[in-house]
């Protein structure tokens, strides 16, 4: 077996970033999509009282939120991509970007989460106020997880392994998939 073929052998049994990432990732959405069946179900038994606390929330924000964190997506998969073909000036700024994104949907997410705090919406206030606490606040933290990841990437831009780069991408791709499930299930499935 010459070298080429043992390669492309091992890419199959090996996928980007590592089996640890993907690992990762499925554990997450399996939990994340529990715990938004688990919203499902129990809006079924009070549709009523989940759509008046629903209409609480920033429908707004949260469409900016989408927004900001498919765009630094989108940026990341380009630094990636610029990385891979070594021009380090565009993958710098393309990371860069990602995280002026990402940092911009924290600081929205946590002027939300004020909001609601100061005017009393607390775990205790309703069912589903506690399912928005526990989800929103579960992903907040992904999402400042996934910016100290791409921060890594920035400051060991030089030496970093394509591996370690991918699986980087692929942790912060997972935050956005979370949202888009996330998204419509809190704030605009009625």
């Amino acid at each position: 077996m010459n070298a080429e073929s043992l390669e492309e052998d091992e890419s199959i049994w090996y996928p980007p970033g590592g089996i640890l990432i993907w690992l990762i990732v499925f554990v997450e959405v399996i939990t994340f999509c529990m715990g938004i069946g688990s919203l499902v179900y129990d809006k079924t038994k009070n549709p009523e009282g989940f759509l008046a606390m629903q209409s609480l929330l920033h429908r707004e924000f949260a469409f900016w939120n989408t927004i900001f964190l498919l765009t630094s997506g989108f940026l990341l998969a380009i630094g990636v991509s610029q990385k891979e073909n070594e021009k380090e000036t565009n993958f710098f700024y393309n990371i860069m970007g990602a995280i002026v994104f990402g940092f911009g949907f924290l600081i929205l997410k946590s002027i939300e989460f004020h909001e609601k705090w100061t005017l009393g919406f607390t775990l205790d206030t309703s069912v589903f106020f506690s399912y928005y606490w526990l989800l929103t606040g579960f992903h907040y933290l992904h999402v400042a997880i996934g910016i100290i990841i791409l921060l890594i990437m920035i400051l060991n831009r030089k030496t970093i392994s394509l591996v370690n780069l991918e699986a980087g991408g692929i942790f912060w791709h997972m935050c956005d998939l979370i949202w888009l499930i996330l998204y419509p299930a809190l704030y605009l499935i009625r």
